[in-house]
């Protein structure tokens, strides 16, 4: 039985991704980007994967090979080879781009309604629900004109 070649193609590709699959997941894209003392460059990696990437949204500075992502990690890098402490480089990097760079925000007041609008309209459309099908209908129909009746009868005669 032969095999069409563009489905020899498509093996060989997925095979190839699968080989450099490994590679690609690793963000550090130059070995110059890391700090020269380990326990450093280790702070810098647990602070990084704390902070989302702001192009790709739902991966870590660690993780994302975008542009801005390593403009970050070399940013967090710095400050943890001033000496500075992880709390003081997240709260820069906080005050820098607000909450939505952490990966998991504090729980204030707007994260708290952000999780609990969904269920508050579900229940309001539930509550909306039940009190328009539990309203009484109008049992009977309010009676024909004596004018209605007359055409009514005018419609229905045979001809």
């Amino acid at each position: 039985m032969k095999t069409h070649p563009m489905r020899r193609y498509g093996v060989i590709a997925l095979l190839a991704c699968l080989l450099f699959a490994p590679f690609v997941a690793m963000a550090v894209d130059d070995p110059s980007e890391m700090l020269p003392d380990p326990a450093q460059e280790q702070r810098a990696e647990a602070i990084g994967s704390q902070l989302r990437c702001l192009v790709c949204q739902n991966e870590s500075i660690e993780d994302s090979s975008a542009d801005l992502a390593r403009d970050l990690r070399h940013v967090v890098r710095e400050h943890v080879a001033k000496g500075e402490s992880n709390q003081q480089i997240m709260d820069w990097m906080v005050n820098r781009y607000g909450n939505f760079i952490r990966l998991r925000p504090p729980l204030t007041i707007g994260t708290l309604l952000l999780w609990v609008m969904p269920l508050l309209a579900l229940c309001i459309g539930v509550g909306v629900a039940w009190w328009t099908f539990r309203r009484p209908r109008t049992a009977t129909p309010t009676p024909l004109t004596d004018a209605e009746r007359r055409r009514l009868s005018d419609l229905t005669e045979t001809r």
